[in-house]
Formats: structure tokens, sequence, C-alpha cells
């Protein structure tokens, strides 16, 4: 694994009933947007005049759906899900949306996230009778959400009451079978937003999915928040106040999301380049060139370049027909596709010192193969800077990372990462100027994959074996 794996992506959308939306159609757009965040599995679910039906696979969006499939799923409330799987399980059955049905109806589920205190949940439902045919956080989602349906009045209550059951990252988006609601766990450790479409209303993972679909932006969705559409419109019931810190996963700015969305009201594309700005000032050094690693680390670099006054140029071009190199089975396999995926201009960087801006290293091992391509291409020297702090400690709320001994940063140095990938220098973010980012807007984020430090306490059975307990939604 060269990169941690991306998280995966949530849409819904409530059509009027005068709308003139087809909304299969629509999720299949906002799929469309949201494909960086998951590229194995995906899935649409519709309820057409209360009767759910679902259709998924493994595949990307485009190979996924046809127009004929599409045209199958009519209806006038739909949800989709981009899937990661986490723990390598790549199967149709795994694919969300969850539907199920249960006493009062039926439902489907599509989750972003990963719920710590999962195994203690599946537990206790198993030893109350309850079978389960996936390993996924959404069946357990759903199963949790219909045992609560039968003590309410509704499902979103069920689903407030699940902020104080279920531990971790959640951000949901469930249909029933004549609403449409969205979750986000007290925490927000997953980002969640709400657009509207005129008298119609969108949930979607980020807001460039708003944009896909045609819809205005209207707010995020709170942490401890559960909102929902129905033929009276939007409503919404807040969790009660407990002292929860927000802990939005810095990720979602360095990397996961795309550049042009916004989350918590701030600009992925603003953080990033802030992200270069303050590497510039806090790592200078002498350069001819400034190039970033496509895509995240471009803005980055624009950042570095313009505080630095060192002039930005393309150095690596990216091939954007083949799939991202840590889906490859065997680092041979990744290597080599990491040299398909990106090849060096060499017109940028012969004969020039040059400064490369990646957003993080995990193994190292892409990192090392970049700075030897830019040498094969003429560059005199390469100076690496890392847009992010060293990753150091695992992640229990969605993000996919090796064991903590493959992680290059633990138990070395700058000096010694800097030899191992082979460049002249070598400096990363501070952890000072992430917060100092993120202070810009009343955001708090989750550094504990640089620090640690936990927001929600972890099971001690994840801190054992943390790799086998993120779930499939990831």
């Amino acid at each position: 694994m060269s990169k941690i794996h991306e998280e995966c992506g949530v849409f819904g959308i409530y059509a009027a009933p005068d709308a003139k939306l087809f909304p299969a159609g629509e999720t299949f757009n906002a799929l469309f947007a949201l494909q960086h965040r998951g590229q194995e599995s995906c899935g649409i679910a519709v309820s057409d005049r209360g009767v759910i039906r679902v259709y998924k696979n493994v595949g990307l969006v485009s190979e996924v759906f046809n127009d004929e499939i599409l045209a199958s799923l009519t209806g006038q409330i739909a949800i989709g899900h981009c899937r990661y799987a986490a723990n390598d399980v790549r199967d149709r059955e795994h694919s969300l949306p969850f539907v199920v049905e249960h006493a009062k109806g039926n439902l489907a589920v599509s989750q972003n996230g990963a719920i710590v205190n999962a195994g203690e949940l599946r537990r206790r439902l198993e030893l109350d009778g309850a079978v389960f045919q996936t390993k996924g956080d959404a069946e357990l989602v759903a199963n949790l959400i219909a045992r609560e349906r039968l003590k309410t009045d509704s499902i979103e209550q069920a689903l407030l009451r699940l902020m104080d059951v279920m531990t971790g990252a959640f951000s949901l988006v469930v249909m029933s079978p004549r609403k449409l609601l969205a979750a986000r766990d007290r925490n927000g450790y997953r980002p969640l937003c709400i657009g509207r479409i005129g008298d119609s209303w969108v949930f979607a993972s980020e807001s460039v999915a708003l944009d896909a679909v045609g819809a205005e932006f209207v707010r995020d969705v709170h942490p401890g928040e559960v909102v929902w559409v129905d033929a009276e419109g939007l409503h919404s019931l807040q969790a009660p106040d407990n002292g929860t810190k927000q802990s939005l996963c810095v990720f979602e700015y360095v990397y996961f999301a795309r550049p042009d969305s916004v989350i918590d009201g701030l600009s992925v594309d603003r953080f990033r380049q802030m992200a270069g700005m303050h590497l510039a000032l806090e790592s200078p050094v002498g350069a001819d060139v400034v190039i970033g690693v496509p895509d995240s680390g471009l803005p980055a670099a624009i950042g570095y370049a313009h505080c630095s006054g060192i002039p930005y140029g393309v150095g690596l071009v990216k091939n954007r027909y083949i799939g991202r190199t840590f889906i490859q089975p065997t680092q041979g396999q990744r290597e080599r596709s990491v040299k398909i995926k990106l090849n060096a201009l060499a017109e940028t960087v012969r004969g020039k010192r040059v400064v490369m801006i990646d957003d993080s290293i995990v193994r190292g091992t892409t990192s090392a193969k970049l700075v030897s391509l830019l040498r094969e291409a003429g560059a005199t020297e390469v100076h690496m800077r890392i847009s992010s702090p060293p990753f150091l400690y695992p992640c229990y709320f969605g993000t996919d990372v090796p064991d903590r001994k493959m992680l290059l940063a633990v138990g070395r140095t700058v000096e010694d990462m800097r030899k191992i990938i082979g460049v002249d220098s070598l400096a990363f973010l501070s952890l000072d100027a992430v917060h100092m980012i993120a202070r810009e807007i009343d955001v708090d984020i989750c550094d504990a994959c640089f620090t640690g430090q936990y927001a929600t306490e972890i099971p001690a059975p994840s801190t054992e074996k943390y790799e086998q307990h993120i779930e499939d939604e990831a």
C-alpha cells in the first residue's frame, strides 16, 4: 500500500412530487463525482411508492450501471454508495446500499466510516438471536435501526437513539419507504452535507456531488444530528450535548476529498494551498522549480511556489486511465504501476533543483520511485516536502493504513527517511501549522494518526488488531 486508502462516498435524493428529476439518474451522476472515495463497488437503491429495490455490483460507476439498468430503477427517493473495501472483501454481497426488511417495514443504508465498537455490538445482537450475512458495518446499522424502531415512534427517533449506542465514525444516508434520512456521528469524523434543488433535497459526502446534480449547498449536517426529508420538507433532530468534541478527519482536507469540495465551511483547495505556504515558511530550500504529485499534492505545490517565489511547474504527468496503485496485489506490481501511472516531464526538471510536494508518506515506496523518475529525467537535486505531519498511528475510524510497523515514519528520524527515499532534503508540515489552518474556521480536527491521541475511546480488541476491525464501509 503506497497511499492510505480512500473513504467511501454516500448520496441520497428526495424528489418533490412536481420535480422533473430522475432520482436514480441523479444518484448515478453524484456517484461519478464521488468516485475518488471508492473504486471497488457501487450501488443505487430506490423507493418507488414504498417499494425498495437495489442494484449493486463490483466495479466503477461506469462499469456497474448502464442506461437499461438505470431506467429500471424508478422511484421518488434514491440513495447511492461507492465503496472502498478496507478488509479486502470485494464481492457483491458486501457492496452497498444494504437493504433489509423488518417488522416496521423496510430500509436501505449507505455508510461512510467505521464503528469502533462494532464487534461488541455485533456479539451482543448475535447472543440475542440476530443472524448476520456480511461482515460490514451497514448490516449492523440496519439491524440496530430496526431494533430501536420497535421502541420508538419513528425511524428518525431510532437513529437519534443510536448516537449513544454506536461509537466511532458514521456518516449515514438511510432510506425508508417514504423518508430520506442522514445522520452524522457526535464527533463528525466524516463529512456530510445538505443540498437543495427547488423543493427537492439531497445529502452527500462532499459538496462536489451537489454540484454534479445542480443542487444548491444549504449546510453541513452537524455532528450528532439526524436530518430527514418527507412530504412536508426538511426536518432535524439534534442529540443533546454531552461534551463530545468535534473531530473531523484531517485527511479529508489533506488527501481524501476533491479540491473543489467545501467541508464544514473550509475549501479543501484553500486548506491545501495554505499547507503549502506554511511548508515554504517552515522548510525553505534553494531550488529552481516547485512541482506537485498529482492530484492532492498540486494545490500545496502552488501554495509553496507562491510563498517561496520559486516558479511552479508541471513535473509529473498522471495517466488517468490506470487504476489506483494500491489495488495491485503485490509490491512488485504496485511499483510497476507507479511508473505507468506517473511519468516525469523532463522539459520541466532537466538540469534543475526540484522541490516535490506530496500530501503524505505511508510506506515510502512510491516516494522513492518518484524521486528515481525525476533523477532519470535530469533533475540535479530533489527536495521533498510533505503537506502533513509524519503518519505514526493507526486509524480506527475508516482510514485504512498498513500495520504500524510498515509506516516509514515509525521508529525513524527525518534523516533516516530522507536516505531511504533518496532525496536531497525532506521536511514535513508541522502539527501546529495544521491546527493554525483549521482555526481559520471553527472546526476541530482529528489528528490521532499523527499524535496517537484519539477523541473516541478505542476498545481493547481493536487496539490489538485494528486492521481486522476496520469494516467494509471504511
